[in-house]
């Protein structure tokens, strides 16, 4: 049997051609020793394929916490014991957000609400809001408001919301033991408007919610199915008073395995870290991380959870020597 390795360099390196859920798995359970060759393979690939420029996005909630689903890793959920609770963020504060994620070098900022889907009061937020932003900010404006439908996604679009996020959060046959108020289909179905709209697409998941190491390799395969522009790679950071407030972190070794792998997977998607790099991978982590295949990063703090200093993430992608990507001029 050829060695995953050898079998990337060629298919995905020199071919850009990603590996499918069996060549996934392969990497998933290289041994330790070989963790640092599958790394510089996928720095290779993230290299060749999207080049050395990082993404830089902040992130804000426009509504917190009170959400109607049980996504079982969720502290914002309302059916938890955990201590979010439900607040709104006037447009002041959402604009004065926006400006602060700006002044870092971010290119995107992202708003997000804790919900099922929008309602008109929070479709009107957000026309109000994106309204704001554009009018004082020179940012790119995604958004991330649950499962929508044709209308909002147009919506949207007319806004000028140019990126929506909705992750899958994990593969098809292990959703249904983290969520049970709503399927894996319908976030896919969200996902297909979204593309057809011709808004970017961001779409991603979290990996310690129980899966398998084979499971890993399945969402792997599911996200390169559905090519996003971009994959925000969670790591659980388990929260107090949610179904999986006691499971342990990833192991880092596994992280960044993961990484090495899902760049493999998809070796021209923007690959981004998102929350719980801080708890799964600390700064040495995070550095081997950026060298093995992510090339972008949410700066500042998440949704509910605090994030490293965005000054620390900027003097190391300055020390890495990997440019932060300037603002598209067309948009």
């Amino acid at each position: 049997m050829p060695d995953i390795l050898d079998q990337a360099r060629t298919q995905v390196l020199d071919g850009g051609v990603g590996l499918d859920e069996a060549g996934v798995l392969a990497v998933l359970q290289l041994p330790d020793e070989r963790l640092s060759a599958a790394l510089q393979l996928a720095h290779e690939v993230r290299m060749r394929w999207c080049g050395p420029e990082v993404e830089v996005e902040g992130i804000v909630s426009l509504k917190t916490g009170g959400c109607p689903e049980d996504c079982h890793f969720c502290s914002q959920s309302g059916l938890f014991a955990s201590p979010v609770r439900s607040v709104w963020l006037d447009i002041p504060s959402l604009v004065e957000a926006a400006k602060q994620t700006a002044a870092t070098g971010a290119t995107e900022f992202c708003i997000v609400a804790a919900v099922r889907g929008p309602d008109a009061r929070l479709m009107k937020q957000m026309r109000e809001g994106v309204a704001a932003i554009r009018a004082e900010v020179d940012i790119q404006v995604a958004a991330s408001l649950g499962m929508l439908s044709q209308e909002q996604v147009d919506e949207l679009v007319e806004m000028g919301v140019h990126r929506y996020n909705h992750n899958l959060e994990t593969c098809r046959s292990h959703f249904p033991n983290v969520v049970t108020t709503h399927s894996w289909e319908e976030r896919w179905e969200t996902l297909r408007m979204v593309r057809a709209s011709g808004m970017e697409v961001c779409c991603g998941g979290i990996l310690g919610l129980g899966e398998t190491i084979e499971q890993r390799a399945e969402f792997a395969a599911q996200l390169a199915e559905l090519d996003p522009h971009e994959v925000p790679l969670n790591f659980l950071n388990p929260r107090p008073g949610t179904p999986l407030g006691d499971q342990a972190p990833v192991e880092p070794r596994d992280a960044l395995r993961a990484i090495a792998a899902f760049r493999l997977a998809m070796p021209r998607t923007i690959l981004r870290y998102a929350g719980g790099r801080e708890i799964t991978l600390g700064d040495l982590g995070t550095r081997d991380g950026l060298l093995g295949g992510i090339n972008a990063v949410i700066v500042g703090n998440y949704l509910t959870t605090l994030g490293r200093p965005a000054s620390e993430d900027l003097a190391l992608l300055d020390e890495l020597k990997m440019p932060v990507k300037a603002l598209s001029a067309t948009l």
